[in-house]
């Protein structure tokens, strides 16, 4: 089964300083790697800052184009891993390693088939 973890984060929980910066860049980097290794890992991305992120709407025919993201929220969408697991059990095992489920949320989407 395909899975979407995405990975929305709290920045007010962001470490402040370039050593805990370095720490957790570090636990971040073991995750894809071992899930590299099984070979569940199908892919995924880092993405930039939500003050970099850019809104389309249309709403009665005319498009609507602001900076930032979709809604003021606390968590911000930070990135996110493609799996292949064989269950749910295995994906929720995989989220919680993910070194912001201690001060975010992982949410785990099933990916349907297009």
């Amino acid at each position: 089964m395909k899975y979407a973890l995405l990975i929305y984060d709290d920045p007010a929980a962001l470490p402040r300083d370039q050593a805990a910066g370095d720490r957790l860049m570090g636990e971040y980097a073991v995750i894809p790697q071992a899930m590299l290794d099984s070979q569940v890992m199908t892919g995924g991305e880092r993405l930039g800052r939500v003050d970099t992120a850019t809104s389309v709407r249309v709403r009665a025919g005319k498009t609507s184009i602001t900076d930032g993201p979709f809604a003021e929220t606390k968590e911000h969408l930070g990135g996110f891993y493609l799996i292949d697991v064989p269950d749910l059990d295995r994906a929720l095992e995989l989220a919680a390693m993910i070194p912001c489920a201690r001060t975010g949320t992982i949410e785990i989407r099933p990916v349907v088939p297009a």
